[in-house]
């Protein structure tokens, strides 16, 4: 291949804090890291985040590459990059631009901040290596708005890890078929077992959508709702639910308000499905089935042995440690959901404090700092991950491999309000569960379409 053939690649700080390999995802083409986005890392790397580990692992992979008797004039020019697992297609050269050393004068930006400079040194690759295209990578929306006005011909976001392009293409859990299901079908093969209706469905009648493990289809006009529950290359099998029987079913005294979440609440009381993801807007009722769930399968049916309520606290995991008391008492004002959701589905008791504390105690329910879960196995218990949506791909994929034997994980997020400033609703790591666990016949995944909290926060989430 050409050498103009081959892109130059310039690449922000923020994109080897979201992805510290980020240098093997451009396939060919060159990458260049200016010298003050390794600067820029050094500063983050000692810092007491989860940030500051993506840091370290993005420094340790320059430093492969470019370490050993790599002379600075091979370190300027490009070092190509040693061959790694996962990343074979990744031919191209790395290296080290030092910007301090250029004089940025004409048309560029003041250099009294980071994000100019790096905008300066595109700038200046992009004349020098004219007319080879140079492209400036970097998740922050503002500097690929300045980038593009400064005179950048080519900007572009970091998108080599997202699953989708835009949230509303995210699956839902759910199929909803025109009219009535039975009149889509020609011929269907159903079976018996125990107390269990298992139906056979050819694929050719349903048209094209793409069905997958542990997904509810139900249809507009009659009572039919079903689960996928197997699939080969010309069938379905749908275990037959019944609407009516879904909108049945109860939880520690909780009913499903609509079929979604009638739909969610079976998902919960299975045991065979390991892995719950609840998501949809605020107020849809997802913390409040969860809880219910959780306290149903423990202390009414006994197949756990106690519920564990975790989330992220909003400084992106940070230190539990200003506030005071023991590690439940600190978790306390993050996991306040939790506990209003206990008062709710006990504030008809005669005593609603004393069946808190004798639920808190009989349900054995412990309040986690997600901090402390590497490292940890956790056996026979129902854990709960809520506010999930701030988490990162990295962080929940620590919280599921902690999920022991027995255990039953009850993921819940809502997109539209992500805290924290390193996400998006594309990025976020419930995004990335959704997706990768659509095939996984453990795992079930509910959007509870609809706000049942009250009409004032069904009206804010439609209108605000």
């Amino acid at each position: 291949m050409e050498q103009d053939d081959r892109k130059l690649f310039v690449l922000d700080t923020n994109v080897l804090l979201h992805e510290p390999l980020a240098i093997y995802s451009f396939k060919e083409h060159d990458v260049i890291v200016p010298m003050t986005v390794l600067e820029e890392l050094d500063q983050i790397k000692d810092r007491k985040r989860d940030v500051s580990r993506d840091a370290r692992v993005a420094i340790r992979a320059l430093e492969d590459t470019l370490g050993g008797d790599i002379t600075p004039e091979q370190i300027i020019s490009g070092v190509p990059l040693p061959a790694r697992e996962g990343h074979g297609d990744a031919t191209g050269t790395l290296a080290i631009f030092p910007d301090h050393q250029i004089e940025f004068t004409i048309g560029a930006l003041p250099g009294d901040n980071n994000d100019n400079r790096i905008i300066n040194t595109a700038l200046y690759l992009q004349k020098l290596h004219h007319p080879r295209p140079v492209v400036l990578v970097t998740k922050d929306i503002n500097m690929r708005l300045k980038a593009k006005g400064a005179g950048m011909l080519m900007v572009e976001d970091y998108r080599t890890d997202q699953l989708i392009d835009d949230i509303r293409f995210l699956s839902k859990g759910f199929h909803e078929f025109e009219g009535n299901f039975w009149e889509h079908l020609d011929r269907v093969a159903t079976e018996r077992h125990g107390r269990q209706t298992v139906h056979d469905v050819p694929l050719k009648d349903l048209g094209d959508d793409i069905f997958y493990m542990n997904q509810y289809l139900l249809d507009q006009d009659s009572n039919f709702c079903g689960r996928v529950v197997g699939r080969t290359d010309s069938s379905l099998s749908v275990l037959d639910l019944g609407r009516e029987r879904l909108l049945n079913m109860e939880a520690w005294g909780v009913r499903p308000k609509n079929i979604y979440q009638g739909m969610a609440l079976q998902a919960l009381l299975d045991p065979s499905i390991d892995m719950v993801i609840l998501t949809g807007p605020a107020g849809c009722g997802k913390t409040l089935l969860a809880m219910a769930a959780a306290l149903e399968l423990v202390v009414e049916r006994n197949q756990y042995d106690k519920v564990i309520v975790t989330r992220n606290t909003p400084e992106i995991a940070e230190s539990i440690g200003f506030l005071p008391g023991t590690e439940e008492e600190k978790m306390a004002p993050w996991l306040a959901a939790i506990t209003d959701t206990l008062e709710v589905l006990h504030k008809h008791d005669v005593n609603p404090a004393g069946s808190l504390n004798y639920i808190m105690d009989k349900a054995n329910i412990q309040f986690k700092s997600i901090n402390f879960m590497r490292g940890r196995s956790i056996q026979n218990s129902v854990v709960l991950l809520d506010e999930c949506q701030n988490l990162t791909a990295s962080q929940i994929k620590t919280m599921i491999t902690r999920m022991g034997e027995g255990t039953k994980l009850i993921c819940c997020g809502n997109l539209a309000q992500i805290d924290s400033n390193y996400l998006t609703a594309v990025t976020s790591g419930l995004t990335y569960i959704v997706e990768r666990f659509k095939q996984f016949e453990g795992s079930a995944n509910l959007y509870l379409n609809g706000v049942v909290r009250s009409r004032l926060a069904e009206f804010a989430e439609e209108q605000l």
